[in-house]
């Protein structure tokens, strides 16, 4: 297994211990941990792909397999923060929708031969996401005492979760639906049969 395909199996290993860390209640430190695990975890989706082109890399698990990875990281961070009620259950229907379409998109294509890589509508919706969910990640770890000194910069009245926060949620919902309706309308050769 090359070095990009390593990084993004361990991508799902991460995802799964962000999730234990963040179900971690009235421990210190695990909602910084927490940030620090996916925040790595992110990053890899951005080495993989880079690693993976630069050095000729690309391979069909990889292919099938980041796209995966992504939205399993994804839609940890969203789950996660509906639970602790940050961002509204319909949005993360909404977002996690979307995703469950594309990837049984991805898995008719597969089905016949076809490999559907990601696109770069959904790349940057990628990004977005790992953006709103790093920024309400930091809010939680600001009750940290080790990233306590965050807690004022939420508490102003433009840059809080309120407003910030909910600007980022909405853009984050717009850009998944945006990247979904794309890689459908692009792909409806895989649907003709239906």
């Amino acid at each position: 297994m090359n070095l990009p395909n390593q990084l993004t199996v361990a991508r799902l290993f991460l995802s799964f211990v962000f999730v234990a860390l963040l179900s971690i209640e009235g421990v210190e430190f695990t909602r910084t941990a927490a940030l620090l695990v996916f925040s790595i975890a992110a990053f890899t989706d951005f080495l993989d792909g880079h690693l993976a082109r630069k050095h000729g890399l690309i391979t069909n698990f990889g292919k099938l397999m980041d796209p995966l990875a992504d939205k399993v990281l994804m839609c940890a961070g969203f789950v996660l923060l509906t639970r602790l009620e940050l961002i509204p259950a319909w949005i993360v229907v909404v977002i996690l929708s979307r995703e469950f379409l594309v990837t049984g998109l991805r898995l008719l294509a597969s089905a016949e031969g076809v490999v559907l890589a990601a696109e770069n509508l959904g790349k940057y919706k990628t990004i977005f996401q790992i953006v709103t969910v790093i920024y309400f990640l930091l809010f939680l770890a600001s009750t940290d005492k080790i990233l306590s000194f965050l807690k004022p910069v939420f508490e102003s009245f433009y840059l809080g979760p309120d407003h910030l926060g909910l600007v980022l949620i909405w853009l984050s919902l717009i850009l998944t639906l945006w990247s979904g309706c794309s890689y459908v309308w692009k792909n409806r050769k895989m649907l003709s049969d239906c």
